[in-house]
């Protein structure tokens, strides 16, 4: 199964008919590469902020409450490009407003036979709790993608293990981490998490990232990573975890992933961090004790 993951540079669109462009033109050449799924970056929608005024798109409030009236027209887009290019499509996230002024961060799938699925991010990260009305998803979920069983983790959400543990025992081999960060620790910190979730659970793992600068922009205005498929570290896969990575100005990552090698290094690890992890719920060991050291 070959999943493209994208190094999406920031731009203003001045109309949502431009953005529409854009996204076909994009999305266009990963599928030209064979891939069958293709995974933007979160905060995509705040893109469409461009297309306001100054006084709405350089205010991320108003720029949360202007690009509502684009949500029809962003599933209506994505559905058409996912059917017309024959690709699932994971159109990074949308900050979508649920009830009394609050929005949640959602990630939103859409295969090519005209279905569509979501998943809300689910731990918020210091920007997203001081906005006061970004909310938490409440729900985890996986899809099936054909080939494999897949979930999504919304970038911060790929440093927690134990979500995605969850989504590994429903069945998930392929985990995709729509991302947005703006420091060079921000970045690290989520690649860490995909390199550590493709390692103890024996997934692959399907980052994508914002990329440029956006100065009229308080939520996209530095970005920074690159985006990059990863690997558990085993026998028959990368020794280094990395599968494909952008560099530059390369928009797309795109790697035929073995789902066959990926079984196949189940029953021939090295180490078996997936199997073992029951091994770290022992009654014993769940707790640790304080103790003091014994008089020499």
């Amino acid at each position: 199964m070959k999943v493209a993951v994208a190094k999406y540079p920031i731009q203003a669109p001045a109309d949502f008919a431009a953005f529409a462009e854009r996204q076909a033109r994009v999305l266009g050449e990963a599928a030209g590469q064979g891939a069958r799924i293709a995974v933007l970056p979160e905060y995509l929608s705040l893109e469409l902020a461009a297309t306001f005024d100054d006084a709405v798109r350089g205010d991320l409030h108003a720029s949360l409450a202007a690009i509502q009236a684009y949500r029809g027209d962003w599933l209506a887009l994505y559905a058409r490009l996912a059917a017309e290019l024959e690709l699932h499509i994971v159109a990074g996230t949308f900050l979508l407003a649920h009830s009394g002024g609050r929005y949640r961060n959602r990630s939103d799938w859409f295969t090519p036979q005209g279905r569509h699925g979501w998943q809300d991010k689910l731990q918020l990260t210091g920007f997203e709790k001081d906005t006061g009305v970004i909310d938490g998803g409440d729900a985890l979920k996986v899809f099936d993608a054909g080939e494999a069983r897949a979930g999504i983790a919304v970038c911060y959400d790929s440093e927690f293990p134990l979500p995605v543990r969850a989504q590994a025992e429903a069945g998930a081999r392929l985990l995709l981490v729509p991302s947005c960060t703006d420091t060079d620790a921000g970045a690290t910190r989520v690649r860490v998490g995909c390199l550590a979730r493709a390692l103890e659970n024996r997934m692959f793992v399907a980052q994508s990232v914002t990329a440029g600068e956006v100065p009229w922009s308080p939520a996209l205005d530095v970005n920074t990573g690159e985006a990059a498929i990863y690997a558990p570290m085993d026998r028959g896969l990368p020794a280094d975890g990395i599968v494909a990575q952008t560099a530059g100005d390369q928009l797309w990552a795109i790697a035929d992933l073995d789902l066959d090698a990926l079984e196949r290094s189940r029953a021939e690890a090295q180490v078996a961090n997936d199997r073992d992890w029951p091994g770290q719920l022992q009654p014993a060991i769940v707790h640790a004790r304080v103790e003091t050291f014994d008089a020499s």
